[in-house]
């Protein structure tokens, strides 16, 4: 692989030699830096696949995703099937006559068939260092395991969970108050420098795939919600990470006076009392081992807001428990 050892670099790709016929599969805005660089270096985007628009809100207005709201800027043509594990999906997706598909979190699996289809083959940008956090969530699984370092690996697909053999892979640092919301925006930005490279590697015939090592393989697991309320039994540093690695969203909570309130931000406190003892006026809170301090907090339809503006509008006390 190329680039393991790099820690975040930044230099930029260097002008492109060679255009590539693709096809762009994504969803999310963690894809849409892939597919602004792959436009802006000259690629000829065949389609872009994405989830179809759904309805949002209490209007049940339909919204678009944010890969097909670039798509749009970009007057690409957009496809948004159901499955792609139908004959005439594969057709459509075979009709186009690429040379590689680039996938940046779909949320469809691709059958054999589809991944067999591009000349050069699928390739796909991974939010971790595989084979660690393989799955859904591998952002906000890291930074919630406590990892001090995260990073992107492109993978040639096959039909396994990101199993795919691997071409390129670089790392990315994680601070110790860092979220997962300030961890996504740099990876998006280095899987897009990667793909450029792996692309124009697999048409020069140099790129190398390394199968994934058996050893170490873990799972990112899709956040659920039932594992969203804040812990205050646990130790601190378990608390601290569960809330940074859920922010922004979908957001680690807890509950004061039956109103529900999420913490975006919060750093290592000082003192102990019981788990869940408020221990200041500062909105430290008691773990099993220590504290946390909570910095900036939401509390339900409202706007984000640091701890002090939430303490003058909801007071709560030294020895207020939180349990």
């Amino acid at each position: 692989m190329d680039g393991r050892d790099k820690p975040g670099h930044d230099k930029p790709f260097g002008p492109m030699l060679m255009s590539l016929r693709l096809i762009f599969m994504g969803t999310p805005d963690f894809a849409v830096p892939t597919l602004i660089e792959l436009a802006a270096r000259g690629h000829e985007i065949a389609a872009v696949y994405t989830r179809a628009a759904k309805p949002a809100g209490r209007g049940m207005d339909v919204q678009i995703t944010p890969v097909e709201r670039e798509a749009r800027r970009l007057a690409l043509p957009i496809f948004t099937p159901k499955t792609l594990k139908d004959e005439s999906a594969q057709q459509s997706f075979r009709a186009h006559n690429v040379d590689a598909a680039v996938v940046v979190a779909y949320g469809l699996i691709l059958p054999n068939a589809v991944l067999e289809a591009p000349r050069l083959g699928c390739f796909n940008v991974h939010a971790s260092l595989l084979p660690r956090w393989r799955g859904a969530a591998p952002i906000n699984r890291a930074i919630m395991a406590g990892d001090t370092e995260s990073g992107v690996t492109i993978m040639k697909m096959d039909e396994g969970l990101d199993t795919g053999a691997m071409a390129m892979a670089d790392l990315i640092p994680i601070g110790a108050d860092m979220t997962a919301g300030e961890l996504h925006d740099p990876l998006s930005r280095l899987g897009a420098d990667l793909m450029l490279r792996a692309l124009a590697a697999a048409e020069r015939g140099s790129l190398s795939l390394t199968p994934q090592p058996a050893a170490d393989v873990t799972y990112a697991e899709k956040i659920s919600k039932n594992e969203t309320r804040i812990d205050w039994r646990r130790p601190w540093k378990q608390v601290h990470d569960h809330i940074r690695g859920l922010s922004p969203h979908p957001g680690a909570w807890f509950e004061i006076d039956s109103v529900r309130v999420k913490v975006l931000r919060s750093t290592k406190g000082d003192g102990s009392a019981a788990p869940g003892t408020v221990l200041d006026n500062k909105l430290t809170v008691a773990g099993s081992d220590g504290a946390v301090r909570l910095l900036e907090v939401q509390r339900s339809g409202k706007q984000p807001m640091s701890a002090d503006e939430f303490l003058r509008g909801t007071p709560v006390k030294a020895g207020t428990s939180l349990a």
